[in-house]
Order: structure tokens, then sequence, then C-alpha cells
């Protein structure tokens, strides 16, 4: 059985998809434009000729990227940092989220508000890095893995999603003589696969796009993950006057295709496994931010 569709809502349709459209392009663009570049000859870069479509298709400035010194200890790094990130993160913005969803918790609203109170007010830049530096983590990892390890919102999402939880598989969890650790690993966590997933995907994407605090506690370049690498690339290709090389058509690399191929080195792993998760992330959104 159709439903009849009014004309108000057709031209909301129409508007809503036009928008959609021009988001998609304004966000997609960039993307295309970085691999574009890194596979074209670095003379139609230099001089604006590429614009969507590659020119002079060739991989010689991702060879020359992944040849440069360094390169792959700070991939490592960049791994390292994300993986055990965001199992630190998503720990405890579970056990966290799944306190808070409990309604016998006392002082629950007290609580629930003090973490929300940390999305509208932060201490700033300066009283962070002196705190990180109090606490002796400046040039360790556990400063970016344990400094960053909570997101108030995604904590809300995951109460939001606990508490949709029908409460009578809890009470049959707790007749038959179960633990609050083992309601939560053995029912509310595989029924919220869902949020799970998406809120690991939030954690490993802000990790792996990390930049401006690693750049700042982690002082030692031998730890940098690939964003602080890439732009230090930028600085060092500036300074060297390398950008303003003379580019011919016979050239097979340039500062700048090199540093377009760092960039989607970069993204490669994120474009990967997004696709995996597509499903769980459009479901995660819509069913953790509204209470049932």
């Amino acid at each position: 059985m159709k439903i009849k569709v009014g004309t108000d809502e057709k031209i909301f349709y129409i508007v809503n998809y036009v928008l959609l459209a021009i988001f998609a392009v304004m966000f997609l663009y960039p993307i295309v434009y970085v691999f574009s570049a890194a596979v074209s000859n670095p003379y139609f870069v230099e001089t604006g000729s590429v614009v969507l479509i590659p020119k002079g298709f060739n991989f010689n400035s991702f060879k020359s990227a992944m040849q440069l010194s360094g390169i792959w200890r700070a991939y490592g790094n960049s791994i390292f940092i994300t993986v055990f990130g965001t199992i630190v993160s998503m720990f405890f913005t579970i056990t966290g989220a799944y306190v808070l969803s409990k309604p016998e918790l006392k002082f629950r609203k007290f609580l629930t508000f003090m973490v929300i109170v940390t999305m509208w007010f932060d201490p700033g830049m300066i009283p962070k890095y002196l705190n990180f530096r109090d606490l002796q983590m400046i040039n360790s990892y556990s400063g970016i893995i344990l400094g960053f390890a909570i997101n108030t919102f995604n904590v809300i999402i995951l109460k939001s999603f606990f508490e949709a939880v029908p409460k009578s598989l809890e009470e049959s969890a707790r007749i038959d003589g179960a633990s609050q650790f083992q309601i939560m690993t053995k029912i509310y966590l595989p029924l919220s696969t869902s949020a799970i997933t998406t809120v690991s995907l939030f954690y490993a994407v802000s990790r792996w796009n990390g930049y401006f605090w690693t750049m700042v506690l982690l002082t030692d370049d031998e730890k940098a993950p690939l964003q602080v690498f890439l732009k230090k690339l930028i600085v060092e290709k500036n300074m060297a006057g390398e950008a303003s090389q003379m580019i011919t058509p016979e050239s097979l690399t340039s500062p700048q295709t090199v540093i377009y191929a760092v960039i989607a080195l970069s993204l490669i792993p994120i474009l990967m496994v997004y696709p995996f998760i597509q499903k769980f992330f459009r479901k995660g959104v819509t069913l953790g931010a509204v209470k049932g």
C-alpha cells in the first residue's frame, strides 16, 4: 500500500537531497583531490591543472613518501596510540556509562550532572599542560592515552543506549545469581554492539587524527605519530625552500606531491575500516541518541 506524499513533503525531500548532495561534495572533494594530486605529475599539480581527475598518472610520489626517513616509525606510533587508546577509552566509557545508567545508583543525578558539566566548561590549554607536567606525563604515551581517555558525549550515547535495554533481562539474570559484571558483559554489551562500534569509531578517528596535544606532549621525535610527522615535513620543506624549486613536465616528484602522498597514506586506514562498520555506525547513532 502506497502512501500519498503531499506537495510540502516533496519540496522538503527535494531540498533535503540537494543540501545533502552539496555537503557530500564539500566533504568528499578534499579527499578526492588529495589522492588525485598524489598520483599526478608534479608539473600539473604545481600549475593548478589538477582539479578532480589525475593528470600524468604515476605512483612516484607514493614511492618517495614511503621512503621518507621516519615515516613508518610514525605510522607505527599512530597505530599504537589508536589501538591502545581506543581500548582504554572504551573500557572507561563503557563502565562509566553502565554505572550512570542504573536508577538505583546513589547521587545518580548529581554524578551525571558533574559529568555533563565537562561538556560546557574547559579548564583551558595552559592548566591542562601544567596538570600533565605535574603528573609527569610529558613525553609519555600515558599522557595521550589516559589524559584523553573519555569523551563526555560518547558516555552519554552509551548511557542512553544502556537505559533502553529491557530491565526484565537484568532482573532475570539477578534471579539466576549473576553479578553486575556478568550482567554487563553477558547482556548489555551483546545488545549494544551497534552503539559500542559507533563510539569505538569516534574514538579511533579522534586518536588517529590527534595532532595538537600529541605535538605538545610527545617531545621526542621517536614517539611522534603520523600527523605530527606530516606537520614537521611541511614545515621543513617550506623552510628549506624546496617547495619553490623549478618543476618541469619531466619531474617525477615534488615536495608538494610527496606531502599529498603522505596525507593519502594517513587517510587509507580509516577509509578501509569504515565500510565494514557502516551498518553499526548508522544504527548506533540513531538508537543510542534516543531513550527507548
